[in-house]
């Protein structure tokens, strides 16, 4: 499986980002995309994820300014990133868990501890 997430950069404090991971390589009828970002030193963060029937996960530190999408002809997951701060200033990676169990209590930390493959992250900088 590959996964290549791309669209970081550098962005100014209220400004709007989106950032794209197009994945490949496999054949699952049921999957999950996601986004997670990790400092150095520090713990993955599961931000989104959205299976490939649109059931869709936010963590609660960014409902509301994070939308996660896809297009499942293209097998790209976008996640678009509005009023951006200093503090969401991170390396953003895509993952996929090609295994997940569809249950009612499925969510980030699930799709956290199911990854299967991940790509090289992209960095967003939010400063002035």
């Amino acid at each position: 499986v590959q996964l290549q997430a791309c669209g970081g950069g550098l962005v100014q404090p209220g400004e709007s980002l989106t950032l794209s991971c197009a994945a490949s390589g496999f054949t699952r009828s049921y999957y999950v995309i996601g986004w997670f970002r990790q400092a150095l030193g520090k713990e993955r963060e599961g931000i989104s994820a959205i299976s490939n029937s649109n059931t869709k996960y936010y963590s609660d530190s960014v409902k509301g300014r994070f939308t996660i999408s896809r297009d499942n002809a293209k097998n790209i997951v976008y996640l678009h990133i509005n009023s951006l701060n200093p503090g969401d200033t991170d390396v953003y990676y895509c993952g996929i868990d090609l295994n997940p169990d569809g249950s009612r209590t499925y969510g980030l930390g699930e799709f956290l501890n199911g990854l299967d493959g991940w790509g090289r992250g992209t960095l967003v900088t939010v400063s002035s």
